[in-house]
């Protein structure tokens, strides 16, 4: 069964950083770009960033300054995305997704 698994969302605090995984199991995770995508009550699904199967990140306009990183690791079939600064603006629903699977996501409350 193909699946990705979300983990590492909870509670932070204004001004820490966050980092989440996206752990694929049942297909070939390398050769899949993986997306990241939060879900704001209110507002929708915002894209954040893309790395590819290469690992080549690709950031929405938005965090290209710096705030956001993504990463993989091919060989742990996991991808991972930190949040730099994090404020309440980033409280949502963060998950992942290939073209053949998406996540169920994991919750993000930014709050003092």
């Amino acid at each position: 069964e193909r699946q990705l698994v979300e983990s590492g969302g909870g509670l932070v605090q204004p001004g820490e950083s966050l980092r989440l995984s996206c752990t694929a199991s049942g297909f070939a995770f390398s050769n899949w770009d993986v997306k990241w995508l939060r879900r704001i009550p209110g507002k929708g699904i915002e894209w954040l960033s893309t790395i590819t199967s290469a690992g080549r990140p690709i950031y929405a306009a938005v965090f290209q300054k710096g705030r956001l990183t993504v990463s993989r690791d091919n060989a742990k079939n996991t991808a991972y995305l930190q949040l730099d600064n994090m404020g309440t603006e980033d409280t949502a629903l963060y998950y992942c997704e290939t073209d053949l699977i998406r996540g169920e996501g994991t919750q993000v409350t930014v709050s003092s």
